[in-house]
């Protein structure tokens, strides 16, 4: 089964469809340390929900097909940093989450106020192991 999801996934990726669809994206998570995280089931989704945003209900994900990926920057003193996953891909028996980072420019004027990036994704749910890679600009 983990090879066929991950057959379609690679085929969705190539044929430009979207194989993953973002569920919750910003500036303002709870949680303070920076963090990849995977949720398979609805348990582990409202645990990590919870970490991240206990006061707000999570995004509805449907865990009979789909599973929620998640990166969290943790805190950071100013605005202006680029924080998002680029791209959810199979190779062989992994599921490769590309995620960017872009701290704002040296000198640039940015508001002082307390951040925390993230971005939550759906894809294609696999049993697959999944390895996040930082990726340059």
């Amino acid at each position: 089964m983990t090879t066929i999801l991950a057959m379609l996934l690679a085929v969705a990726m190539q044929a430009g469809t979207p194989a993953m669809r973002t569920i919750a994206k910003g500036d303002q998570s709870t949680m303070d340390d920076a963090k990849q995280a995977v949720a398979r089931t609805p348990a582990e989704w409202q645990a990590l929900w919870r970490q991240h945003d206990p006061e707000r209900r999570p995004p509805a994900v449907d865990f009979t097909k789909e599973m929620v990926i998640g990166v969290f920057l943790g805190s950071r003193p100013t605005a202006g940093w680029v924080y998002e996953i680029v791209s959810a891909a199979s190779e062989g028996e992994t599921l490769v989450v590309r995620y960017r980072e872009i701290a704002p420019p040296p000198g640039g004027v940015t508001a002082q106020v307390l951040t925390s990036y993230f971005h939550l994704v759906a894809v294609p749910k696999t049993s697959a192991t999944v390895r996040f890679e930082k990726i340059q600009k």
